[in-house]
């Protein structure tokens, strides 16, 4: 019998807040620049991913998975991300990257992560600049996902699929870089102690105009990758 674990109900919002992580220096503005972070990945440093394999929620086939992590080239970049519908079956209502399951017609990640973000957001093909990967990230869904870093051109008119996407915005790159802005948070779910971090954010949408700015609550997995760029860049 395929047992499955019922996935946690909790808002992520009102787990108390373990430490701040402003001891750590943030990432210096001139490495994320577009030239530098070419440079970065044509010859990349060594270095330890932070987050890698999470806890699992539940007992399920593991699937591979994409992520496009879009940095969009305006006069300082920004990372473009979505908040997914609440009627998902996984990571409902979550911030996340552009992204998802392989398809057995995909190439590699790459594309993988491309055709997702066309599908998602109507992000195009001609608008981005693949840099590199980073590590796999196993999500606690059992997601093994490849986060594909890339530039992106501005002028793109962004057509959000409304059956995935709520919103998509955009937040400072060099915000993210400072781990001034992470969080660490601890709870026990099923008798086993998980841990992770926050990146919270305010910020309007890019999608729907004259919307005031509101909270972008970044944490679990796509916090994590994030922290895994930190770690990349800061090496």
């Amino acid at each position: 019998m395929n047992f499955t674990k019922p996935l946690p109900k909790f808002d992520p919002r009102s787990i108390p807040v373990l430490g701040i992580d402003d001891h750590l220096s943030g990432v210096a503005l001139d490495r994320l620049t577009p030239e530098a972070l070419r440079r970065r990945f044509q010859s990349p440093p060594v270095w330890t991913p932070e987050h890698s394999v999470e806890k699992r929620f539940e007992d399920r086939q593991p699937a591979p998975a994409a992520v496009l992590v879009p940095l969009v080239m305006r006069d300082e970049l920004t990372l473009l991300l979505t908040q997914r519908t609440t009627n998902l079956s996984t990571h409902s209502g979550q911030v996340a990257f552009p992204g998802g399951r392989t398809d057995e017609s995909d190439h590699d990640a790459i594309d993988t992560a491309l055709r997702e973000a066309n599908e998602e957001i109507g992000l195009p093909r001609d608008h981005v600049e693949v840099l590199g990967t980073l590590p796999i990230y196993v999500t606690g869904t059992a997601y093994i996902i490849t986060p594909v870093v890339a530039l992106v051109q501005p002028g793109f008119v962004l057509q959000p699929n409304p059956g995935e996407v709520a919103d998509v915005f955009e937040v400072p790159l060099a915000y993210l870089m400072n781990p001034a802005n992470h969080r660490r948070h601890q709870m026990e779910f099923d008798g086993v102690t998980r841990q992770w971090l926050s990146m919270p954010y305010i910020g309007p949408s890019v999608v729907a105009a004259g919307n005031d700015p509101s909270e972008r609550y970044i944490w679990g997995a796509t916090a994590g990758m994030l922290r895994n760029l930190y770690r990349f860049l800061a090496a």
